[in-house]
C-alpha cells in the first residue's frame, strides 16, 4: 500500500543547496517517489545561535514503507551525509542536514521515537512555508 509523507528539509553547514539537493535524492532512493518538492527557503537558525543561515525546503513523497522504517531511513541518510549527532532535549547546532517528518498519511503517532504530525512544525516558519507550497500538489 502507497502512503502519502511529508518531510522538512535543512542545512546550515557546507554547500546547503547542494546538501538538499542530495538528500532529495537519497529519498527518492531509499524512502520513495519524490512527487514534489518546495521552492529554498533561507531562514534564520531556529532554537538556537549561529552564524550560519538555513536552507529550507519540503518534499511530498509516495512511499510502501512504515512510519517507523521512514523514521530509520532518514536517519541513514543524515548519518551518511556526516550528520552523527541529532539535537537531544532540544539542544540544537549546526548541520549538514536535517530531515524530519511532517505528515505521514493522516496518520497520528505519539510513541517516544516519534510523533507524527511533527509536533512543532506549526510554531515553525521554515517548515510551514515550504510544506504549504506543496500540500495539496
Amino acid at each position: 500500500m502507497q502512503h502519502t509523507l511529508y518531510l522538512g528539509l535543512g542545512s546550515n553547514l557546507g554547500d546547503k543547496q547542494q546538501n538538499i539537493a542530495m538528500a532529495v535524492e537519497k529519498i527518492e532512493e531509499l524512502i520513495g517517489h519524490v512527487e514534489c518538492q518546495s521552492a529554498l527557503h533561507i531562514t534564520e537558525p531556529w532554537g538556537f545561535q549561529s552564524d550560519n543561515m538555513f536552507v529550507n525546503a519540503a518534499v511530498k513523497c509516495v512511499t510502501i514503507l512504515s512510519p517507523h522504517e521512514v523514521l530509520e531511513k532518514t536517519k541513514d541518510i543524515e548519518r551518511q551525509m556526516g550528520r552523527t549527532t541529532k539535537s537531544v532535549d532540544g539542544t540544537y547546532k549546526d548541520r549538514i542536514i536535517d530531515i524530519d517528518i511532517l505528515l505521514y498519511d493522516d496518520m497520528e503517532i505519539n510513541d517516544p521515537d516519534l510523533v507524527i504530525p511533527h509536533p512543532l512544525m506549526h510554531q515553525r516558519d521554515f517548515v510551514m512555508k515550504p510544506l504549504n507550497e506543496i500540500i495539496d500538489k
